[in-house]
């Protein structure tokens, strides 16, 4: 199974940039390649939203190697503390997005 984030950004060009070297980063750090893909962009309201799926390999890598930081990451539930620290990972690469797990 997959775990997908939406994300919604206000530059999309920009911001896709960021986000494609930070998820790259994360694949060298797990050596990992083809672990996550990214859905066509849609806009509204001055935001494009696009989805990223992480395939099960990184994920669990990303679980693995990174289990402290996201224990210790904001939220109750699972799922709230990882996409908390995914949030926090793309924000110290210099990446302005807003993030939420669609489904895990």
């Amino acid at each position: 199974m997959k775990t997908v984030l939406e994300i919604s950004v206000i530059k999309y060009d920009e911001e896709k940039e960021c986000i494609v070297k930070a998820l790259d980063e994360l694949q060298n750090l797990c050596k990992v390649t083809g672990g996550y893909e990214l859905s066509n962009p849609t806009s509204r309201f001055g935001w494009t939203f696009f989805k990223i799926w992480l395939r099960p390999n990184l994920l669990f890598c990303i679980n693995e190697k990174f289990a402290d930081m996201i224990k210790k990451s904001k939220g109750h539930k699972t799922e709230e503390k990882f996409s908390r620290f995914v949030s926090d990972f793309f924000e110290s690469r210099g990446c302005n997005i807003k993030l939420k797990v669609v489904e895990a």
